[in-house]
Order: C-alpha cells, then structure tokens, then sequence
C-alpha cells in the first residue's frame, strides 16, 4: 500500500501523541475531520495500523527478564508446537524462522529461576526437540516504527 505524505503526518502524531483526540487530530494536521476518519479507516483496512490499544511493559509487570528461545521442533509438527506456545502466558511472540531452530519466540519472566522453568515447559511440549536460549542483557533501540513511517513517506514523494 502507498503510504503518502499526508498519511506518514497522520502515523507519526498516532505514535507520538497516541491519547489525542480525531478532532485535535485534524486540527493539528490542517484537515477536516472527514478526511482524517476516512484516512484513518483506510489504513486500518489495509492493515497499517494494526491496534490501538495501550504498549504495556512486562517489567512493570514483574517480568524483567526478556530472552530469545530457539526452539527445534520434529518435522511435521510446527503447527502443533505453535499452537501450544499460545499458551504459555510469558511468551509474548513467536515466529517461523529459518536458520538454527524452527521458531523463535521472545520470553519474559520473573527471574532466572522463573526463566528456567518456562523453558523447561517448552521442552516438555509434543514435537520439540530441543530448545536455545539467549538472554537479552540491556535494550540497544526499543522498538518502533516511526523512522520506517518516514522512510516509507520520503520515498513516495521521491
């Protein structure tokens, strides 16, 4: 989907400014209130903006620890894997990957000892045949997406 300059100003004040109100929206943007909605619906009926819920922190819900677990998984048997990793509450992503492992999954836990037992979980589960784990030590860029948003708005004026 193209993304113009109008919808890059619109993206960024969403990430910047993510309680304001469609009406400040438009004021701030120099748009009438229609034009913002109907930008708005359109980008999340193109799957741009994906939810509008809050960012919440899993530290400040007592889970500081955050590592990547790889995890092998017996052929024929990645969707059942997947399925099960839905319930484990402290994983709060997984992907198919290729490389070493077939899915990685981002973990957060209480402690080391928390950590651990969360692992020895996934180890339990059907069809995994055995686990890697890399724990994150420090933050180096949180995530975000604005300077995407900008590079993806730069290169439709170009």
């Amino acid at each position: 989907m193209a993304v113009d300059e109008l919808d890059t100003r619109i993206l960024r004040l969403l990430l910047e400014q993510p309680r304001t109100s469609v009406r400040e929206y438009a004021r701030i943007l120099g748009v009438a209130r229609g034009t913002l909605h109907a930008r708005l619906e359109r980008l999340e009926r193109d799957g741009v903006i994906t939810g509008t819920g809050p960012a919440l922190s899993p530290t400040a819900l007592g889970h500081p620890v955050l590592a990547f677990v790889h995890i092998e998984v017996t052929q024929g048997h990645l969707d059942d894997v997947g399925d099960a990793l839905a319930g484990v509450p402290e994983i709060v992503e997984a992907f198919s990957i290729t490389g070493g492992g077939d899915l990685l999954t981002r973990v957060v836990a209480r402690d080391n000892a928390h950590l651990e037992d969360v692992i020895q979980k996934l180890i339990s589960l059907p069809g995994v045949v055995r686990t890697r784990t890399e724990v994150a030590l420090r933050e180096r860029v949180p995530y975000r997406l604005l300077p995407l948003v900008e590079s993806v708005g730069r290169t439709t004026r170009t």
